[in-house]
């Protein structure tokens, strides 16, 4: 984003049209701006009669700081939310296969992880 503009700016940037497979094209100077390519993911929104395009990523790191200030106002520390995760990986586990994982499905699975 250049540095003359701010997250809060609103700008008209261009008109594109909607071609026949409901494809859009956003300007290359705008791509390159928000560093998209080819297969970039957009939330879209419908604002009233209008549509506004977000990138995911903005999405995901706005849900994030989010998550985050709600975490840090509720007095969490890190510590504390890292100690719940092994529980919690149970219970997905046993909600998603029906059964609680066994010492040895883990470690196969950490295994197989970190070959990736």
């Amino acid at each position: 984003m250049p540095a003359s503009l701010k997250e809060t700016d609103v700008l008209y940037l261009a008109t594109t049209r909607i071609g026949e497979k409901g494809q859009i094209t956003v300007p290359k100077e705008f791509r390159e701006d928000l560093g998209l390519g080819a297969g970039s993911a957009f939330a879209v929104l419908r604002l009233g009669s209008g549509l506004i395009l977000v990138p995911e990523q903005k999405r995901f790191d706005e849900l994030c700081e989010r998550v985050r200030s709600a975490l840090t106002h509720a007095g969490v520390k890190p510590s504390e939310l890292l100690k719940t995760l092994p529980r919690a990986r149970k219970r997905v586990f046993v909600e998603h296969y029906g059964v609680s994982p066994s010492r040895k499905q883990v470690g196969r699975r950490r295994r197989n992880h970190s070959a990736h």
